[in-house]
């Protein structure tokens, strides 16, 4: 382990050196050396925590936080409070508060996202949910059906359903512009989780053969049956350059439906069992490196925490109970992720930590704000997004547009002196149409952070605060 940090440091080294060297004639400018300085203060950070819960818009959850880009003609906000036809009904069905603890949400694959954007109205989550829950929501012993044949995805929930979320927003940084970084379901949201791209191949074994796909069953080959994941993920270069890392997944059920739908027979999930949430099983590169014990069961994430052995890269993936993802309990996954961040804040690790907290997909929720098309691709729906560290900035709303390939760029300028997952220099060639860590409008998570400040103490929530 000693050998491993030496190895990431002297990468950081070599950063920080080529900064300098970067001005007029080799003697380093002003720029220069504000560039060197602020490599220096991300290497502070020797643990990044990727905390991944399930279908939450941001409106849904930080709809009405104060200062952030929220529902309109709400909680101060300009405008007027939105609508969403229900064609079914005849009535247009405004955003509102739901206090209840169990959602029900909507459908969540491409052609949704589409159909819920509508060109920029965003006004057809109302209508999707419904089209879902027609013939399917008529046996009241169907155990989806928690809310019988009433669509709840413009419903919002605040700090009286939510305390603890809003508290971290409340200490720490709330990102208001996170967008998902596929227009989408789940499994294409965690494979560019993992891998800053979504695609379908055309060989198993191939990183050249495939092409970009966020529908059915992306990296499936020839009749769908078989899937095997050849493109190059981070892992490739977290192994190569030693950096440790692990995939932690909780064991249980697998939290939403294999061919994006909304009702299904519950899978199971453990870290032996590939599946949506457990992409990285089917990545080439895990099982050439010998990394598939790199998945684990999250119980030994907390073992990890409470010994101060951290790795310094990990992705925490809950099982359906605690995942948010309806119909499971907003409480239960609020408590669920309290207990992961309470046991980094009473790790050794905690001063050189940071989480970044996210949902992966927007769950069929309304979302007032319009994806943005980077490199011809839209991004998909907002989710809410915190990131909480003993750097972070206190209270503070970050306005940058951003995507999960966000905490792909910050994990490669943290450990890996920036090199990005780049087919024409990684020393793993694939067909990717472009670096997503380099798009323009991809935003920069340092500035969540200030590395000059004395690092934070722990802000330890309760597992189970009154729920309104």
């Amino acid at each position: 382990m000693v050998i491993k940090r030496l190895a990431v440091m002297a990468l950081g080294v070599v950063a920080i050196l080529s900064a300098l060297l970067a001005g007029s004639g080799g003697i380093p400018g002003d720029r220069d050396v504000a560039q060197a300085a602020s490599r220096a203060g991300i290497l502070k950070i020797r643990h990044v925590v990727i905390i991944m819960q399930e279908n939450r818009s941001f409106d849904s959850y930080f709809g009405t936080y104060p200062g952030a880009d929220g529902i309109p003609g709400l909680a101060g906000n300009p405008g007027t409070i939105p609508c969403s036809q229900d064609q079914t009904t005849g009535t247009c069905v405004q955003s509102y508060h739901d206090t209840t603890d169990v959602n029900y949400g909507g459908p969540h694959a491409e052609s949704d996202a589409v159909a819920d954007i509508n060109n920029g109205q965003m006004n057809g989550f109302e209508q999707q949910a419904r089209k879902a829950m027609t013939g399917v929501c008529t046996n009241p012993d169907n155990p989806h059906c928690i809310l019988g044949a009433s669509p709840d995805v413009m419903g919002y929930h605040d700090a009286q359903e939510i305390p603890n979320y809003w508290a971290y927003a409340n200490d720490f940084v709330l990102q208001d512009h996170m967008f998902e970084s596929v227009n989408s379901w789940s499994l294409p949201a965690h494979l560019a989780l993992v891998s800053g791209w979504s695609a379908q191949c055309d060989a198993h074994g191939n990183p050249m053969s495939c092409y970009t796909a966020v529908i059915g069953r992306p990296g499936a080959v020839g009749n769908g049956k078989k899937v095997d994941y050849p493109w190059t993920d981070l892992t490739y270069l977290l192994h190569r350059y030693h950096v440790s890392w692990r995939y932690y997944i909780g064991v249980g059920g697998q939290p939403d439906c294999s061919g994006d739908g909304m009702f299904c027979p519950m899978a199971k999930q453990a870290p032996a069992t590939p599946g949506i949430w457990n992409p990285l099983r089917l990545f080439d590169t895990v099982r050439q490196d010998g990394q598939l014990g790199n998945i684990q069961a999250v119980s030994n994430f907390y073992a990890a925490a409470r010994h101060g052995r951290l790795p310094n890269v990990s992705w925490v993936v809950p099982s359906q109970n605690v995942s948010e993802h309806p119909p499971g309990l907003v409480s239960d996954g609020q408590t669920y992720v309290t207990g992961l961040i309470n046991a980094v804040m009473r790790s050794p690790d905690w001063k050189s930590t940071a989480i970044f907290l996210a949902w992966d997909d927007w769950g069929g929720f309304y979302d007032h704000v319009v994806p943005p098309v980077v490199n011809g691709e839209s991004w998909g729906l907002r989710v809410p997004s915190i990131v909480i560290s003993p750097y972070a900035r206190q209270g503070y709303i970050d306005h940058q547009t951003l995507s999960f390939d966000a905490y792909l760029k910050f994990i490669e300028d943290d450990f890996l002196a920036g090199q990005r997952l780049d087919p024409a220099n990684d020393g793993r060639p694939d067909s990717r149409p472009f670096v997503v860590e380099n798009a323009d409008q991809l935003g920069n998570l340092e500035s969540d952070f200030d590395f000059t400040q004395k690092p934070r103490r722990p802000f330890i929530l309760p597992l189970h605060p009154p729920y309104s």
